[in-house]
């Protein structure tokens, strides 16, 4: 017995000792420690700040929530539905909490792993070989194994996972960034249908007059049978456009209702009748490009995942160097015939196990050069979605800026559209010009109030996307504690 203690003793000696190289803050883990690439953006945008855009700092509070600026009740609702009941936002929750438990299951590898047993039968000797006898047997005891992380690999994967579960943290930012903005895309297109299908009814009705004009002065022989065939066609032509509008505009309501994730067809009542295209601000800040670097989650995703390589490089890169653990066992058996309570029945082994790969045929190596590879992949995603949020958000400055001014000339033209109608209507009631002026003056005044309202909600949509690219839709709080 003495021996065994002995024995006990100089193995708990050696596992303290590499407890300790272990967890001393000077045992640095092997492989690359990580360091954020240093990026610099470009100090202003590349864009004109007009059409009531400033470059002054964006409130994040602000942006958080930008389709507040719209001020549409209907638009809010739908927000509020989406966010409750879309499903691409229901899947990436769910990544985040796998996220967390896999960096729960690398945490775990940090403590011992113990397990237990019991063993319980019968025995019955032959008659042949001697006396019988019935032998009850009994054994239960505990087994328990601990890896001791010398060289860093249960740290590296830990960080690993710590940099995985922020990035699905992003991911789920990102998807919920995207998804308020194709809701509210969605909403618009759905009021520009409307309004076009309004200006095409309204149209309608004033080329019905035309036609019925037209008819009555061939009737008096006023006119000749051209004009009314004119009028007819040009009609026609406009009845042809109403139902191409009312299926966009189904559609457009069938997709919305998809992205709240409720049946298509579900928000019939919710946007039935004509709605207001929502407008913006007056004046929106853009702030600089370093302060979208900062809040735009797809960056910030690319650069987590980033850390995620850096750190499974130090994974791979443990493989090379032995692994040490500790192994023990404490049970107890009996046999009937025994005395149960005698301090023999214990028993127990107390060990370490080193663990060295000497032959592999160089796989590990290659694995390293593959997680070095994956490293560098993850490097260049980062530095491209740099440069794809940057894009994204100069297109939308220029977008916006230059429909707002598109629209202005648009809405002199219909004016100027509709004025001219009028007098050569009452020119062609005196008899004064024939109908090719009104055939010409109707097209454009349809022409030009349909581009209109495809532009009212073109600079709406732009504002969104510009939004959208400038990372607004979600709230910097502090993430989830990790258990």
């Amino acid at each position: 017995m003495r021996t065994s203690f002995t024995q006990i003793s100089k193995v708990s000696c050696f596992l303290a000792v590499l407890s300790f190289v272990s967890f001393h803050p000077g045992c640095k883990p092997v492989g690359p420690d990580y360091k954020k690439p240093s990026i610099v953006p470009p100090p202003a945008w590349n864009a004109k700040m007009s059409e009531g855009m400033r470059a002054a700092e964006v409130l994040d509070d602000s942006l958080a929530q930008w389709w507040s600026a719209l001020q549409d009740p209907t638009l809010q609702n739908l927000i509020e539905r989406a966010m409750k009941g879309n499903l691409d936002l229901r899947r990436a929750d769910a990544v985040v909490r796998e996220a967390r438990a896999r960096r729960g299951i690398a945490d775990a590898d940090r403590f011992p792993t113990v397990t237990a047993s019991g063993i319980t039968g019968f025995q019955r000797g032959s008659d042949r070989m001697g006396k019988a006898a019935n032998v009850g047997l009994f054994s239960a005891g505990f087994d328990a194994g601990w890896e001791i992380d010398v060289f860093g690999r249960v740290r590296r994967s830990i960080e690993a996972a710590d940099a995985g579960l922020e990035a699905a943290q992003e991911l789920l930012r990102d998807t919920l960034v995207s998804l308020l903005a194709e809701v509210a895309i969605n909403y618009v297109e759905v009021r520009q249908y409307q309004a076009q299908l309004a200006i095409a009814e309204k149209n309608l009705k004033v080329q019905e007059d035309s036609y019925r004009l037209a008819g009555d002065r061939f009737a008096a022989g006023l006119t000749t049978r051209l004009d009314v065939d004119q009028a007819h066609y040009s009609v026609a032509d406009t009845r042809s456009r109403i139902p191409a509008l009312r299926i966009r505009l189904e559609q457009a309501k069938n997709r919305l209702a998809v992205l709240l994730g409720e049946n298509p067809g579900g928000l019939s009542e919710t946007l039935k009748g004509e709605g207001k295209i929502p407008v913006g601000p007056a004046e929106i800040a853009v702030g600089v490009p370093a302060e979208t670097l900062r809040r735009r989650p797809d960056v910030r995703r690319a650069e987590r995942l980033l850390a995620a390589r850096t750190a499974a490089v130090g994974v791979a890169t443990a493989a090379k160097y032995p692994r040490f653990s500790l192994e023990g066992t404490i049970g107890y058996e009996m046999i009937t015939k025994g005395n149960p309570l005698s301090l023999g029945n214990i028993v127990g082994s107390l060990g370490a196990t080193a663990l060295y790969t000497v032959f592999d045929a160089r796989r590990i190596r290659q694995n390293i050069e593959v997680q070095n590879a994956l490293q560098e992949q993850a490097l260049v995603d980062y530095e491209s979605a740099i440069l794809v949020a940057l894009e994204e958000v100069e297109n939308a400055l220029i977008a916006y800026a230059d429909e707002q001014v598109r629209r202005r000339f648009l809405m002199e033209a219909s004016e100027a559209a509709g004025k001219a109608l009028e007098l050569v209507r009452t020119n062609y009631s005196a008899g004064l010009v024939d109908f090719q002026p009104v055939l010409e003056s109707q097209r454009s005044l349809l022409s030009f109030q349909d581009q209109l309202a495809q532009s009212d909600a073109a600079v709406t949509s732009n504002l969104i996307r510009l939004y959208k690219a400038l990372g607004g839709g979600w709230t910097a709080v502090p993430p989830k504690p990790v258990p």
